[in-house]
């Protein structure tokens, strides 16, 4: 069963885009819930190479990291004009990465909903099915 979307961290990443939206420097919100039921945000980091920028998502992530709390229950990103938007496809990796069970609030015909993550990236990658076989070869 889906989840219903948390309305505490919608409300929280449209208020971080609020208070430190910069344009060319913070475009995009993010804001999750950890199964402990603790709150963290983040906002994108942009750098005038673009190679350099880092999403909303994994400053998010990287804020609960740093609590020890990366047990994500739902992630939402927003614009600067607080719309709902999907993650990256380096999000989803991310976010699989740390909580392959995690929900993505998502918004789609004017209906916001919860989706699994891993609907959002089938087939993902897992190293594990690919062991190095050259190192046996080899050894």
């Amino acid at each position: 069963m889906k989840p219903d979307p948390d309305q505490e961290i919608i409300h929280a990443a449209r208020e971080i885009m609020k208070t430190r939206y910069v344009p060319d420097k913070h475009c995009i919100g993010a804001a999750i819930r950890t199964k402990k039921g603790n709150l963290f945000v983040g906002v994108h980091v942009e750098a005038s190479c673009g190679r350099i920028a880092v999403c909303g998502e994994a400053i998010a992530i990287g804020a609960a990291a740093t609590q020890g709390d990366t047990a994500i229950s739902q992630i939402v990103a927003v614009t600067e004009s607080g719309d709902i938007v999907p993650p990256c496809g380096m999000c989803r990796e991310l976010i699989s990465d740390y909580a392959p069970d995690a929900h993505v609030i998502l918004e789609s015909n004017g209906e916001v909903k919860c989706v699994p993550v891993l609907e959002l990236l089938p087939e993902k990658y897992d190293g594990s099915k690919y062991p190095n076989r050259r190192e046996k070869e080899n050894g």
